[in-house]
C-alpha cells in the first residue's frame, strides 16, 4: 500500500503525495493507520479496497477539497469512515478559520471519527445523528460547503443538503459512471449550476460541484 501518484486518463502524473506539506502526509499516514487498526470491528471500508486504500478512498477524498479551495466552513454528511470528511480536515488543518463537521448516526462510527480528528491534529466536530434532524435544527454558524461520498443519490443529496444550500452553501459530490442519468433525474425536481470535473483517481467518474441549487415548484 504504498502512497501512490495520481494519474489522469492519458496516464499522465498530475498529483505526487509528496507534494502536499510533510505536515499533511504525516496526517493521512496517521488516519490511513487508524482507518486499517479499527477495519475488522468497524468496517470503515469495503474489504477488497484495503489494497488500494491510498488512489480508492485518500486520494479519491482529496478531489473534494480540492475542488472547492476557498470553502473553509464544510459539512460532510453521512460521513461514515470518514471519506471525504477526514481528508478535508486533514488538508485544513493549518488554516486558522477552517473547520469541518461531520454528520454520522451510527455510533461506533461517531467514535471513530472523532478518535481520527484528535489523532491527526485536524479540527473538526462530529455530530451524532441522523442527517435531517441534525441539518433541521443547525445553529453552528454559516456554513460554506457540503460534501458527500457513495451516500446517495443526487436527488436525495439535494434533498438531505437543502438547508445548507438555501443559505448559500455549495455542494461537492463525488459520482461514478452513471453520474449523466443522476443529474439528468435531478434536473426534473432542481435547478442548480454545475461544474463537472473528471476524477483524477477514474476518469469515467466525476466531481460534481453545485451551486445556486434550487427546488423546483411543485
Amino acid at each position: 500500500m504504498n502512497r501512490p501518484v495520481v494519474l489522469n486518463a492519458s496516464g499522465q502524473v498530475v498529483h505526487k503525495f509528496g507534494d502536499v506539506s510533510r505536515e499533511t502526509l504525516d496526517r493521512l499516514q496517521i488516519y490511513v493507520d487508524l482507518v486499517l487498526k479499527w477495519q475488522p470491528a468497524q468496517n470503515l471500508i469495503a474489504p477488497s479496497t484495503i489494497p488500494d486504500i491510498w488512489i480508492r478512498h485518500v486520494a479519491d477524498s482529496l478531489q473534494t477539497q480540492w475542488s472547492c479551495p476557498d470553502a473553509r466552513t464544510w459539512v460532510d454528511i453521512g460521513s461514515g469512515g470518514g471519506f471525504p470528511g477526514v481528508v478535508t480536515a486533514i488538508l485544513l488543518a493549518d488554516v486558522p478559520d477552517a473547520h469541518v463537521h461531520m454528520i454520522e448516526s451510527n455510533q461506533r462510527k461517531v467514535a471513530f471519527l472523532r478518535t481520527a480528528l484528535r489523532e491527526t491534529g485536524s479540527k473538526g466536530t462530529v455530530h451524532a445523528g441522523r442527517i435531517e434532524s441534525v441539518a433541521k435544527g443547525w445553529n453552528h454558524g454559516p456554513v460554506d460547503a457540503v460534501s458527500a461520498r457513495a451516500l446517495a443519490s443526487l436527488d436525495q443529496l439535494f434533498r438531505l443538503s437543502e438547508p445548507f444550500t438555501t443559505q448559500g452553501a455549495r455542494a461537492v459530490f463525488h459520482k461514478g459512471q452513471d453520474f449523466q442519468r443522476e443529474v439528468n433525474e435531478a434536473s426534473d425536481s432542481w435547478t442548480f449550476d454545475m461544474v463537472e470535473k473528471v476524477s483524477l483517481v477514474d476518469p469515467v467518474s466525476r466531481m460534481l460541484l453545485f451551486s445556486n441549487i434550487s427546488a423546483r415548484p411543485e
